[in-house]
């Protein structure tokens, strides 16, 4: 069975976003090829499920993975950082053999 953790500070922001939107579900993850590593990550919000979602809970906040994604992001954590003045979401994922210089891009 995959698994995904959620920090509190993503279950945090997940909600805050959700909140002001007035509606969703959650956040949906998936990966597509991107960059000159291979992939990169695809954020949205998940407004209904789909039959083939993958569902991770935690802190009250769900995570919605798309399931040809879910192999490269098992084991991971979704967290919410700030960098100066950036916010985003971080995954922090075993996966990964390399990545980009830049860090939009990743290979598994």
């Amino acid at each position: 069975m995959a698994t995904l953790n959620i920090t509190p500070a993503a279950a945090e922001q997940i909600h805050r976003v959700l909140d002001e939107r007035g509606q969703g579900l959650g956040l949906r993850v998936s990966v597509k090829p991107s960059g000159c590593s291979g992939y990169s990550y695809v954020l949205d919000f998940a407004d209904e499920t789909q039959d083939d979602d993958v569902r991770f809970e935690a802190h009250g906040a769900s995570v919605y993975v798309a399931p040809d994604a879910v192999e490269m992001l098992d084991g991971s954590e979704v967290d919410y950082v700030s960098e100066g003045l950036n916010r985003f979401f971080r995954f922090n994922n075993p996966n990964v053999k390399d990545q980009c210089g830049c860090g939009e891009s990743f290979t598994v």
